[in-house]
């Protein structure tokens, strides 16, 4: 007998449709202004195939949205020296707002190095730890991409953040450690689980919304969830061919009140976070008397 459920699905690509398209209309206008249009730098080191799709999205959605692309596609054996000199120039660059190093970058090359030459008013990843630093504080002008468009999926949705309590699986520096500073900022009362968390089960179970964001594929199972919860997924694991996320979707689905899809859900929030951050630092450099509105959500 198949279970039926009345589980909400947070869709991303409606959240993210709505906000582009709020992007897109304001582009014209901000560009007509500043005399140019915002521009994009994407660096990628290598041949990594999802590297290459994940970067050809991301050039296709901004230049759909009138966002100028410079693409810079460096072979595999590239020095560091010279990564960092690129970087220098595209810093160094009028027409450059955002600087996107498209990671994971080959084993010869010091990643933390390469983020931190990343000029911090075109850091759209916000990989740069001063970045990260103003986030924690509650005072940066750029939101991680991924983060970002979690809390987005949420509000559009209608579900609360504010004193509800919160659990993360997961607490990587891409994802899970700055979600919580975003979720705290929306005063939610946040636990953090990771690898050495005793009972991640205990943790789970007492969250009115538990996000899963530690690259294991189907370990959110139903027993550690409470009836009516809302889940979120941000895994992307291939299972004998197929994608699947950190949650045992079909098991989950009869239990919690929401659920985000994998594919089709946090997925498409993050290449629209990607442009709303380089649309708002494009304002930051080409019209700094104007104050930010809605591109910066």
């Amino acid at each position: 007998m198949t279970q039926t459920s009345s589980a909400l699905i947070l869709k991303g690509k409606p959240v993210a449709d709505k906000i582009l398209g709020e992007l897109g209309a304001s582009i014209q206008a901000l560009a007509a202004r500043a005399g140019r249009p915002p521009g994009l730098a994407v660096v990628l080191v290598g041949e990594d195939p999802a590297s290459q799709v994940y970067v050809h999205l991301k050039g296709k959605k901004a230049n759909e949205l009138g966002i100028a692309t410079f693409d810079h596609r460096l072979p595999v054996s590239t020095p560091q020296a010279d990564l960092e000199r690129l970087i220098a120039r595209l810093n160094a660059d009028p027409a450059v707002d955002g600087i996107l190093v498209q990671l994971p970058l080959p084993a010869h090359i010091r990643e933390e190095a390469v983020l931190r030459r990343v000029a911090l008013g075109k850091d759209v990843d916000v990989f740069h730890p001063e970045n990260f630093g103003l986030l924690a504080l509650k005072q940066g002008v750029l939101k991680p991409c991924t983060p970002a468009g979690v809390i987005e999926i949420l509000k559009h949705y209608g579900i609360e953040i504010p004193g509800k309590r919160a659990a993360l699986i997961g607490r990587s520096k891409i994802v899970g450690l700055p979600l919580s500073l975003l979720l705290l900022h929306e005063n939610a009362t946040v636990t953090v689980c990771h690898s050495r968390t005793k009972d991640i089960g205990a943790a789970t179970r007492e969250a009115d919304i538990v996000i899963a964001a530690m690259g294991r594929a189907r370990f959110l199972k139903a027993d550690m969830v409470r009836e009516g919860a809302v889940v979120v997924d941000v895994g992307i694991n291939r299972v004998d061919g197929n994608l699947v996320g950190d949650c045992d979707y079909e098991a989950l689905l009869p239990k919690v009140s929401a659920i985000t899809p994998v594919p089709g859900g946090v997925g498409p929030m993050t290449v629209a976070m990607l442009m709303v951050n380089t649309v708002r630092a494009f304002r930051l450099h080409a019209l700094p008397e104007e104050p930010l509105q809605g591109e910066g959500r």
